[in-house]
């Protein structure tokens, strides 16, 4: 009776509760205000950042040319109704198509009659318009001996001027672009000889020393040899430990440490693997330098611990009742897990399998400790092939004094980003799709 004397209800209705009640809602508000702030400023980032990619990336897609009349002179290239057809192909391959570009440029700009004003009007033109005329001849014999108009590709300079990236009106000092060139410039503009064109060779060419001439496919090709290499070793083995852990292996400290051990190597940096990629694939096994085949084993060791984790999750999602009705229809251990376990546990195994190779794919440091930021200009044919990749690639053109080369940069980038956002669309649509409720 004392202690039910002592009771005394809450006064709810009291100044004092009153207070604290107000005091508790608004700290909730604040709180609730502050969390939105911190999700429009993220947002605001972010819409940033995408909208800096997306503005200097769109050029990059973007090449100027050149509209000139080219004399495919004879005496230049031979003649191909005189000669048989491979004495022709090899005196083309051997013929300083200089020569043509020279005799196009002065035969537009007379005036430009000393050895300065020609190597000045050549700066015009990329070094790659040499091989577009070789290959023009190479492809098509019967050209030579007439005039054609023929686009060119521009140099890098003519290529920021048309873009805007050069202001034409500051001090000749102050561009790269002098005066000269850019009185040429205006001519053309004025004929409608330079246009803005969408550049295929961007998306089917190698890398280039000059950014009219660089393109991704190189990197391209050497990301998907090396995550190639990368899901043939980690799936299977990642999965096949997963299904170990959980199913087969005892429970002791044996397993316990391995366990502990999968978990801490998920949190590892990338460039320790890196450096053990260096040491191991390169040091011990002398595996090929800057090839798909070190950089996949590399990212394979960095992408287990994820793998294994999410399949051991999967795994461990399936219900209990499904391996107990299978082992009362008399189906063995490995049945049970392989016939019923594995197969419902398949859509998160591959949900996660694919996040990790899209971590892989984004991936810098370790293929840098392994060689793979060499300037690779030939496409890789092979996993032993010298080869880059393409977050590589961006590293290597975001460090290029080229002013080119910053919308390069933006370009590789956001197809970098498409790729990305494709494997992570795909995972999301597969756990949509398989994923079953218990």
């Amino acid at each position: 009776m004392s202690d039910n004397a002592d009771f005394r209800p809450t006064d709810w209705g009291s100044d004092k509760m009153q207070a604290r009640l107000r005091n508790r809602y608004r700290k909730e508000r604040t709180f609730r205000v502050a969390g939105f702030a911190a999700v429009i400023a993220a947002g605001l980032f972010l819409v940033s950042l995408l909208f800096s990619i997306v503005r200097d990336g769109s050029m990059g897609f973007l090449q100027t040319s050149v509209d000139l009349d080219v004399t495919f002179s004879a005496e230049i290239l031979g003649d191909p109704r005189a000669m048989t057809p491979e004495a022709f192909d090899e005196g083309v391959r051997r013929v300083n198509m200089q020569r043509l570009l020279l005799s196009a440029l002065t035969d537009y700009f007379p005036e430009a009659t000393s050895r300065r004003d020609q190597r000045a009007l050549l700066k015009l033109v990329s070094t790659g318009a040499r091989d577009q005329l070789r290959q023009m001849v190479l492809d098509k014999p019967d050209i030579v001996g007439t005039k054609q108009t023929v686009r060119l590709l521009a140099a890098d300079d003519i290529d920021q001027l048309r873009k805007g990236k050069i202001d034409a009106d500051a001090h000749e000092n102050d561009r790269k672009v002098k005066d000269q060139e850019l009185g040429w410039y205006k001519k053309l503009v004025a004929d409608d000889r330079i246009s803005l064109n969408f550049h295929t060779e961007f998306l089917t060419s190698g890398d280039s020393r000059e950014p009219e001439l660089a393109g991704i496919w190189g990197a391209t090709v050497g990301s998907a040899l090396t995550l190639m290499v990368t899901l043939l070793i980690a799936f299977p083995v990642g999965v096949l430990t997963a299904i170990y852990l959980e199913e087969f292996a005892p429970k002791n400290r044996i397993t316990d440490f391995i366990e502990v051990n999968i978990n801490n190597l998920a949190a590892v940096p990338s460039i320790v693997f890196g450096l053990l990629g260096l040491a191991l694939f390169l040091g011990v096994m002398n595996l090929p330098r800057s090839a798909p085949l070190v950089g996949g084993l590399t990212l394979a060791l960095m992408t287990l611990p994820t793998i294994i984790i999410a399949s051991r999750a999967s795994i461990k999602a399936v219900p209990p009742s499904i391996r107990d009705a299978a082992r009362g229809l008399g189906a063995s251990p490995m049945q049970v897990v392989f016939h019923h376990v594995v197969p419902l546990a398949m859509p998160g195994i591959l949900t996660g399998t694919i996040i990790g190779m899209a971590q892989a794919l984004g991936e810098t440091a370790p293929l840098l400790m392994i060689g793979m930021v060499a300037f690779i200009v030939d496409i890789p044919g092979g996993v032993t092939d010298a080869a880059t990749a393409l977050p590589v690639q961006i590293y290597l053109w975001a460090d290029s004094p080229e002013r080119a080369f910053v919308e390069k940069t933006s370009a590789a980038i956001m197809v970098l980003l498409a790729f990305l956002i494709a494997m992570n669309g795909v995972a999301i649509w597969l756990r949509q799709k398989f994923e079953r409720h218990w």
